[in-house]
């Protein structure tokens, strides 16, 4: 089924058109490279993978409960609209829910890889290049992957998040050759980052851990470049330009708090506007997940040396300023863990199920 027809609301105009500037940067040095970068590119082509084969599509989904959400994860929960709903109300609420977090991580992947093609073309060092191609393909993979899970298992497609939108259009508009690892890898992929393992660790269907976890290890590396990229060149930038980035991730970070209210969804069941952004802000539990949000930016930004003054007061602004301290490479190692971890498990029990299988058939034929 074509994904229009699948869209919760219109998206309007099917292509985004955004204007782009900036130059294409060719690099004559071959021989030569950082070794750390070099190394993640190594690692980056050993850690390909096939989304229709190491995914196991056959497992049943149910649309109404497609993540296990529970009852007081959800705006609405202990306002007088829930109390109106009926058990099939709140089944198509998780099923628009679902969509609408998916449908972010879908578009978001896209621009992604949009934003790791423009790295490939405007960043002036080869090693970096060469990691961005790997990365290009990741997010290819991963758009793909949410893109099957929406249609097959889901069924439903929200268009993109207007603030997500918003920070996705300046990132991609900015001249500088480093704005897309800033906006993409530093902020929009941080982001996500932290939302996806929390779903991860929740959530008790096997699909979507399974979704989450493989591409979570995608992208502990492309995070892991962006610091790498980042830390180098900003050693070299004056005050004046570390401030001009510093005011870029500060915007860029209120629009990522305010894209994760999921009004759209909540304007869809006729709840009017200014009460959906009321019960957005009085929820408790949407509160501990935007400042969970930010665990992987947070300390990314201070470690690429992005920590000025009006910086810190913004977190202080978002109660998220100690997360600066957080420990990220611990994290990263955990997302790759993580997934090690579910594929061995998973194979072994295939293995188990084989061999089970093959010591039936002998007694059968023993037997016969």
């Amino acid at each position: 089924m074509p994904t229009h027809e699948l869209y919760a609301k219109d998206p309007g105009d099917p292509l985004w058109t955004v204007p782009a500037s900036g130059a294409a940067r060719f690099s004559w040095e071959y021989d030569d490279g950082r070794e750390r970068l070099l190394a993640l590119y190594q690692k980056g082509k050993d850690k390909q993978w096939d989304g229709q084969r190491r995914i196991d599509w056959e497992l049943e989904v149910d649309p109404y409960d497609a993540l296990g959400t529970p009852d007081e994860s959800m705006t609405l929960y202990g306002t007088p609209y829930w109390a109106k709903l009926t058990d099939r109300d709140k089944g198509e609420l998780r099923k628009h829910y679902a969509s609408w977090q998916f449908s972010q991580f879908l578009h978001g992947e896209q621009g992604a890889m949009v934003c790791a093609a423009r790295i490939v073309e405007s960043v002036p060092d080869l090693d970096a290049k060469f990691y961005s191609a790997t990365q290009t393909m990741d997010e290819a993979r991963h758009a793909e992957i949410y893109a099957r899970f929406l249609h097959e298992k889901i069924g439903m497609v929200y268009p993109i998040n207007d603030d997500l939108q918003a920070l996705l259009g300046d990132t991609l508009r900015d001249s500088r050759w480093d704005m897309p690892y800033l906006g993409m890898q530093v902020l929009i992929e941080g982001l996500a980052l932290a939302a996806f393992g929390m779903i991860r660790d929740t959530t008790d269907k096997p699909l979507p851990k399974q979704i989450l976890a493989y591409v979570m290890q995608d992208e502990a590396r492309h995070v892991a470049f962006g610091r790498m990229a980042l830390r180098d060149y900003y050693r070299q930038l004056t005050d004046a330009e570390l401030r001009e980035r510093e005011e870029f991730v500060i915007e860029g970070c209120y629009l990522m708090r305010d894209r994760l209210r999921g009004m759209e969804v909540l304007e869809n069941f006729g709840i009017p506007k200014a009460e959906a952004e009321e019960f957005s802000e009085r929820s408790e539990f949407l509160a501990l997940f935007r400042k969970l949000l930010f665990s992987r930016i947070v300390p990314c930004v201070k470690d690429i040396g992005l920590w000025g003054r009006r910086l810190q007061q913004a977190y202080v602004d978002m109660g998220v300023l100690e997360l600066g301290d957080a420990g990220l490479d611990l994290l990263m190692a955990q997302d790759e863990e993580i997934a090690e971890r579910l594929d061995a498990e998973r194979f072994a029990v295939e293995e188990r199920e084989r061999v089970a299988e093959v010591g039936e058939a002998i007694e059968a034929g023993a037997e016969g």
